[in-house]
């Protein structure tokens, strides 16, 4: 493992940090001296990051830069201590900086570092989710990364994987030990996720080292290890099914976390400036603006497709109508391919628009969501670090050959013919995937590597109603309806994640919530459901990021006027990595 280095300026800025002058005094020249020596920010940044890299190889590999790609860090007591001591270390030297003379965007790195720092201390000593979540135990996802990634020679990549299983079994009794009072939910998610790993620890692999070239005692080696990690796994879900028919018998541990955490959890992940609660009231107001526009619209569209009277409680013909609408949807065989589909129409509409610039040479590649991916959420996007930019960025789309007919059709009227066109702006072009390319474009590898989710979610949920706006759809009145049901979706997230984890919402409470009031899909609904039983905070970010960007444009436009350029916005505002939108609304109004 290469040992991190520090530079013998950085050494001794610490060494006084630390009081470790010989003497009380000191003489005008050693002053000056130690001033010529102390680092400046960006070598503090850059060390940072590489120290960063050194105690976490494995976060290092998802970002697309390869330490120490063979290593596995086993999460016992030791490796605790070792990320306290990290942090401590590191929070020392951000204390050795003036925040006031540091320029704008070194401030922004510096709390974003700070906050990062602060999490990782958090989440250890506060919020220990590592006692009570079973499913953030899980080998497949760095092995897949090593695998599936054409970053090097595969011979290279399988000695990497050699390397990595030795550590599976310790791994696995290591989480074992730390599981104490878990809940059930994630119990039973850790349960789905494990077996999913067996997707990537597969036959195939076996095949692939078979035929490789690594050395027969390599191979011999590889075999060796293979069969005690996958017996591991195999293990560790034997364990955890009998710790799951406990907990169904005993009872578990709520997967409620309260106000007090949810609110220390809120100011960690999102940093919008404001509390969860103040978000989660703003919220609920915002609800009833996007039930009158749907009101409006339904009352234009009722005698098209309905030829009996309008109800009168808008709500309940809002529903009616989008039920109606909502049997125009793709066959369940032809949902990935129609996702595959449309991607090249947003990359037409973008271009021929002049939205933003769109790189050709970065490839998005539609994909069933791997196994061992599953169960949270039906669409997602895995995008290559900075580190990496020319690699594959891959939309996730889950199949629903694993659903019944009933549930199928349900999870299709919520994502039918116009909301999957949503769907796709928001998760590809121009939201996620588009974003995640510029964001690898900042020269700030800080404001990219730590990216905040408020302003990724916010970005792709803003561009659902810019696209509409620059006239995607040719303004088709049906469109416009199914977009604010998916708007107020993101409205509803907040509402419930809120309520679920501070004020006690039911699941009765809740299906009754995104259903009758939000106009979800059961099946929708029941995934939500489970989603905010295995999450805290996450699903606020699409609000909260939205709101802060749609405010932000709106007030340079009224601030700019006839000079106002939508295109120079949108690049301006993703040049500056995935940084907090109240950061980059600093750096933006300082041009």
């Amino acid at each position: 493992m290469k040992k991190a280095t520090i530079s013998v300026a950085i050494a001794l800025g610490l060494a006084a940090l630390m009081g470790c002058n010989s003497a009380s005094t000191t003489s005008d020249t050693t002053t000056a001296a130690e001033q010529v020596q102390a680092p400046s920010f960006s070598q503090f940044s850059d060390g940072f990051i590489d120290d960063l890299w050194q105690w976490s190889p494995t976060w290092a590999l998802y970002s697309g830069k390869h330490v120490n790609d063979g290593y596995l860090d086993i999460p016992n007591e030791a490796s605790r201590a070792k990320t306290l001591a990290f942090v401590e270390t590191q929070q020392a030297k951000l204390l050795a900086f003036d925040k006031t003379a540091l320029t704008t965007n070194e401030l922004i790195d510096y709390e974003l570092i700070s906050n990062l720092l602060g999490s990782i201390k958090w989440q250890q000593e506060r919020f220990k989710s590592w006692q009570w979540n079973p499913s953030q135990y899980n080998v497949a996802g760095g092995f897949a990364q090593i695998i599936n990634e054409d970053f090097a020679p595969l011979d290279v990549r399988l000695k990497s994987v050699v390397e990595r299983l030795e550590n599976v079994p310790a791994y696995y009794a290591a989480a074992q030990a730390n599981i104490v009072d878990p809940t059930i939910e994630h119990t039973q998610l850790a349960i789905m996720q494990n077996k999913g790993a067996f997707s990537v620890l597969s036959d195939k692999l076996k095949q692939q080292v078979s035929g490789s070239g690594l050395s027969d005692a390599d191979k011999a080696l590889f075999n060796q290890r293979f069969a005690k990690a996958t017996d591991a796994i195999n293990q560790h879900i034997e364990w955890l099914t009998q710790l799951e028919a406990k907990l169904e018998k005993e009872g578990s541990r709520s997967f409620r976390i309260g106000e007090e955490l949810y609110e220390e959890k809120f100011a960690f992940d999102i940093q919008a400036g404001m509390s969860g609660k103040a978000l989660f009231e703003k919220a609920t107001a915002d609800k009833s603006r996007v039930q009158a526009e749907m009101a409006k619209i339904t009352h234009d569209l009722w005698s098209k497709y309905i030829d009996t009277p309008k109800p009168q409680d808008d709500n309940a013909a809002i529903k009616q109508l989008i039920d109606v609408l909502s049997v125009k949807h793709v066959k369940r065989e032809d949902f990935v391919d129609e996702v595959r589909a449309q991607i090249p129409e947003l990359v037409k509409f973008v271009n021929k628009k002049q939205l933003m610039t769109l790189d050709p040479s970065k490839p998005l590649v539609v994909r069933e969501t791997p196994e061992y991916m599953r169960g949270f959420a039906g669409a997602s996007i895995s995008a290559p670090g900075p580190y990496e930019k020319s690699a594959n960025t891959y939309y996730n789309v889950t199949p629903l050959d694993g659903m019944s007919d009933e549930s199928a059709e349900s999870y299709l009227r919520e994502y039918n013919h116009w909301i999957l066109q949503v769907l796709n702006i928001h998760e590809a072009i121009p939201g996620h995937y588009t974003q995640l390319v510029y964001s690898n474009e900042s020269p700030s590898l800080v404001k990219s590597l730590f990216g905040n989710g408020a302003m990724v979610e916010g970005w792709a949920v803003y561009t659902e109603r810019m696209m509409l706006e620059e006239g995607y759809g040719d303004f088709e009145p049906e469109l416009w309806l199914m977009y604010y049901k998916w708007n107020l979706r993101v409205i509803a997230n907040t509402i419930l994640d809120y309520s679920i984890q501070v004020n006690g919402m039911t699941e009765e409470q809740a299906l009754d919530l995104m259903m009758n009031e939000a106009f979800q899909q059961r099946a929708e609904a029941e995934g939500k459901w489970r989603r905010a039983t295995l999450s805290q905070v996450q699903l606020t970010s699409y609000y909260s990021g939205y709101r802060e960007i749609y405010d932000l444009r709106e007030e340079l436009k009224a601030a700019q006027g006839d000079d106002f350029d939508l295109k120079g916005f949108h690049e301006q505002f993703l040049s500056y990595g995935s940084a907090p939108v109240k950061y980059i609304k600093q750096l933006m109004m300082t041009k």
